[in-house]
């Protein structure tokens, strides 16, 4: 009796190993299959950087669910590069792409920069001169102010409120 006892055990440990091994190589191939797929977006893209934060991310056209879970978006109808108000957000959430997750450590003085991909790599400086917090409504910081600028837009922590960051264009 105390042998099958111990055959049931050892079947059962070697189940939840093998079990183990699966759960561990199905997320580590979640992950490296979106390190592989963000490192494509980075050369296929506009690329948007934070120095200081330590933040890198593609920048897709538009806000749709999609992009916003692997970069940060463009809002379509805002700035271009070097040019007016661009406009990106991301998230700052732990469950969808961990973007902005740091963005309230910015300080007014930062460099940002927006890097076109283009033969050139041309780089767009831009230094905050602004960060507050607005409501989830308030789409008056997306117009065009006539200056050349970049405005960031993420969730507070708690996603009840938004986090603006706005950078002016340094020629």
């Amino acid at each position: 009796m105390e042998k099958k006892k111990k055959n049931k055990m050892f079947i059962a440990g070697i189940i939840m190993i093998v079990l183990g091994v699966g759960v561990l190589s199905f997320f580590g191939y979640r992950k490296i299959s979106r390190e592989i797929y963000l490192r494509r977006l980075l050369k296929e893209n506009i690329n948007f950087e934070i120095p200081r934060l330590d933040i890198k991310v593609p920048v897709l056209e538009g806000t749709s669910q999609k992009a916003l879970q692997v970069s940060a978006g463009h809002f379509e109808g805002t700035g271009s590069l070097g040019k007016g108000n661009y406009c990106i957000c991301g998230h700052n959430s732990t469950i969808y792409a961990e973007i902005f997750n740091d963005l309230d450590q910015i300080r007014v003085g930062d460099d940002m920069y927006l890097v076109d991909n283009d033969e050139k790599h041309t780089k767009y400086r831009y230094t905050v001169s602004d960060y507050r917090i607005v409501e989830p409504d308030d789409t008056s910081v997306l117009r065009d102010f006539g200056d050349n600028r970049i405005t960031v837009i993420s969730c507070t922590d708690d996603g009840k409120q938004r986090q603006v960051v706005v950078g002016k264009f340094q020629e």
